[in-house]
């Protein structure tokens, strides 16, 4: 006996169910309905802080000028390195970057000195120095991280900073001989160092006579009067009395200022001019392609002026105001000395996972930091300064990225975005969208363009803790 058995998710109604069925389906019924659709969705747009936040200044000759008053300090540059293996020599040239080296330029006494530097290895914890010990060597350092620090005002250990790779000391030991270490310097992690002691500095002295000549006109030359940031003073008398004479004074400018030019993200948009014309109800199909073009724009736009190696943040912050954490994970001890580097620190940018990472530390220190408000949107903050995610900010292989900390506006001396707006066929500030014409395919082309720079004001307005460990 054979059974017929009806499939029970089968896509048409069976027999018995169509004789049964009392009104129209619902399959049926959308053949006649208009589906409700939602506009094209992109997952790459990201809430883009560092757009929303710069104050954005009119740049109407495509270039900014920074004028800033003339300075002194030089010398505090890094001291960069080659390697060959295990073998790490510094490159002859980047002596320079040495104050007391600053200007020398015979090539064959630079060889000699680069030559005369001997390697050495520490590992976590070593003391490469010691305060109150003979200060006879010069340090260079290619890699790792160091603690310096030193005797406070009532004999307890204080903190006076972190070396990192491309720093060094003990660049005046061949001024004072004598002298002995007023610091100790350890190392955080495993370190490579050069090293040059200075009998070998003295021998190399004695047989050039333009590196003894440099170093002798150096220790004569006249300390020019600058101020605690490096710039010629301002002579000002006050508190006198009866009629001395009062010095007169003027207000020097660097002569050659850095300027900015506008940079440019472009693309070039193609529909099909049968698209456009037959399916744009109900969304216009050139006006979604458009919009989601330029959100990708606005996305490389962000990541051009946080990484860009001419005007990017992460590369244009002062070398002085980059610092390092004092144990790898970001803390809040290392958010405060971030912050006291500056004056009226406006804004914080991490990439989430460091945000995350700085949230375990407060975690596990009882701490629990106060959410606040940036345009209309609850943020996480430390100190009252509002932490904002930004995914621009790389993270490296080895698990570590950094934090930028900003002061805006021109009010301020601060960090500023560049623009120009009024330009031709502008679709949005600083954007425009400019209609290249049809091909012989009859494609219709679009050219979108987004004109954009950043400049930093004065260095103190840029500050990056960086090698933050995120993976702890």
């Amino acid at each position: 006996m054979t059974t017929s058995v009806e499939p029970e998710h089968s896509g048409q109604p069976s027999q018995a169910q169509a004789a049964s069925q009392l009104s129209l389906g619902t399959d049926a019924a959308r053949q006649l309905a208009t589906t409700t659709k939602s506009v094209p969705q992109m997952r790459g747009i990201s809430s883009r802080w560092l757009l929303r936040v710069l104050p954005w200044v009119q740049v109407s000759a495509g270039t900014y000028r920074v004028n800033r008053r003339l300075t002194y300090t030089v010398g505090d540059g890094r001291v960069e390195f080659v390697s060959t293996g295990s073998n790490v020599r510094v490159i002859p040239p980047e002596l320079g970057e040495l104050p007391l080296l600053r200007g020398f330029e015979d090539s064959a006494a630079l060889e000699a000195l680069a030559d005369a530097f001997v390697q050495r290895e520490y590992a976590a914890g070593d003391t490469l120095v010691e305060a109150g010990r003979p200060a006879d060597h010069i340090f260079l350092i290619a890699h790792g991280k160091l603690a310096k620090t030193g005797t406070g005002k009532y004999g307890d250990e204080t903190a006076l900073g972190t070396l990192a790779d491309g720093d060094y000391f003990g660049e005046r030991v061949p001024l004072e001989p004598d002298g002995t270490w007023d610091f100790t310097v350890r190392a955080v992690t495993r370190c490579t160092a050069l090293v040059l002691p200075l009998q070998a500095f003295q021998e190399l002295s004695e047989r050039s006579d333009a590196l003894r000549s440099h170093v002798a006109g150096f220790a004569s030359r006249p300390t020019r009067p600058s101020n605690n940031r490096g710039e010629a003073d301002i002579t000002v008398t006050s508190g006198h009395r009866g009629e001395p004479v009062i010095p007169g004074t003027f207000v020097d400018y660097e002569l050659s200022p850095r300027e900015y030019e506008l940079s440019v993200a472009q693309t070039v948009l193609r529909v099909h001019t049968r698209v456009a014309d037959l399916y744009n109800e109900p969304m216009n199909q050139v006006e979604e392609q458009l919009r989601l073009t330029v959100e990708a724009l606005r996305e490389r736009q962000e990541h051009e002026m946080v990484n860009n190696r001419e005007f990017g943040l992460l590369h244009n912050a002062d070398l002085g105001q980059r610092i390092h954490t004092r144990s790898g994970p970001p803390t809040p001890d290392d958010l405060d000395e971030l912050l006291s580097r500056r004056r009226k620190t406006q804004y914080l940018l991490a990439h989430p996972r460091t945000i995350a990472a700085f949230g375990r530390e407060c975690n596990s220190r009882g701490l629990y930091p106060k959410n606040i408000e940036v345009q209309g949107t609850a943020v996480r903050s430390w100190r009252g300064v509002p932490l904002l995610p930004c995914n621009k900010i790389p993270i490296s292989e080895t698990g570590t990225s950094s934090i930028i900390a900003m002061r805006t506006g021109e009010e301020n001396q601060g960090v500023i975005g560049l623009h120009q707006t009024g330009i031709p066929d502008e679709y949005q500030p600083s954007l425009n969208v400019r209609f290249m014409g049809i091909n012989e395919q009859a494609v219709s082309s679009y050219l979108v363009s987004a004109y954009y720079s950043a400049a930093v004001l004065v260095p103190d307005a840029l500050g990056v803790l960086e090698d933050v460990e995120i993976g702890r």
